[in-house]
């Protein structure tokens, strides 16, 4: 179980990615710059207990029509190695758990490796700022755990209705917009099964 620490971090989750994210080639916004808030989003547990895993949502309020985005991180104790890509969204100085290493959650195979134990019902989603307290709002249509299959994450997130009775490989959330508007859409997709 993954204990929440209520404390700080320099620099803020927020301000790393601020500079990160429109470095990527899925980032819609046309400002350069954008204003990020929080938006929601779930965490998992690292069965090991070493690696912080987070699914947070972001909107970014710079462009004319709020977008927002979906990034999956890991907090490490340690850099990782022999990852492809660049991977690292940066460092960070916890006030309680001292360096970060953040990571893009695509690549590190942690979080991949629980996302995929998710939609096999095998992993529990948490609540965001809770210490061991599930989050019922996560809703997993999943699949059965001797699938084997892959998973895309939905990096900008679109409102959605829920998946279809019955469909299988789709883990779906919400989300706050600005104006306090909730929001549900489909985080994660089975792919190649």
């Amino acid at each position: 179980m993954a204990y929440i620490h209520h404390t700080t971090m320099t620099p803020t989750k927020l301000e790393l990615l601020s500079e990160w994210l429109p470095k990527q080639s899925w980032y819609v916004g046309d400002t350069g710059t954008p204003e990020l808030v929080r938006a929601g989003g779930f965490r998992l547990d690292d069965p090991e207990g070493e690696v912080g895993i987070e699914f947070m949502v972001v909107v970014d309020t710079a462009a004319q029509d709020p977008v927002a985005y979906l990034v999956p991180m890991s907090y490490r104790g340690a850099a990782l190695e022999d990852v492809p890509g660049e991977p690292l969204i940066g460092t960070s100085e916890h006030g309680v758990l001292g360096l970060r290493w953040i990571y893009d959650g695509v690549h590190d195979p942690v979080v991949m490796a629980q996302l995929h134990a998710l939609l096999r019902g095998e992993a529990i989603p948490q609540q965001q700022s809770k210490s061991d307290t599930p989050d019922p709002t996560v809703i997993v249509h999943g699949v059965a755990p001797d699938d084997e299959f892959d998973v895309q994450v939905n990096r900008v997130l679109r409102p959605a209705a829920e998946a279809a009775e019955g469909s299988s490989g789709r883990v779906v959330a919400g989300w706050t917009w600005p104006d306090g508007t909730a929001a549900r859409g489909v985080f994660a997709t089975v792919t190649g099964r």
